[in-house]
């Protein structure tokens, strides 16, 4: 039984005009021109928010998870959500990168 090997997944890293981007989509979003203190505008309306966040999925190719939706009240919290470099690899992957006991295997075929 040979061992199998996975494709290297890739790290998504920001993209360097983030900020520009999320301004922009914000001022969509809004359809008005935005406050010096934009970053720190509430996302209190829930139109607002599923709004810009669709639209950045789209953008950026990944999504704010279920279990983070809370924690974006502010702008300011999606621009550092997505100032966070994101692993696009399986914890199987992760498993099967890592140096495991010679006592311990991964069947990929059942």
């Amino acid at each position: 039984m040979g061992v199998a090997t996975l494709p290297k997944s890739s790290i998504r890293t920001p993209p360097d005009d983030l900020q520009s981007r999320l301004e922009s989509r914000f001022q969509e979003v809004l359809g008005s021109s935005l406050p010096s203190n934009w970053q720190d505008m509430s996302l209190d309306d829930g139109l607002v928010k599923f709004r810009l966040l669709a639209q950045l999925a789209d953008d950026l190719g990944h999504a704010v998870p279920n279990s983070r939706l809370h924690q974006m009240c502010r702008v300011r919290d999606v621009l550092d959500f997505y100032n966070v470099p994101v692993q696009d690899r399986s914890k199987f992957d992760e498993l099967v990168a890592n140096n495991l006991p010679p006592n311990l295997k991964i069947s990929w075929g059942y």
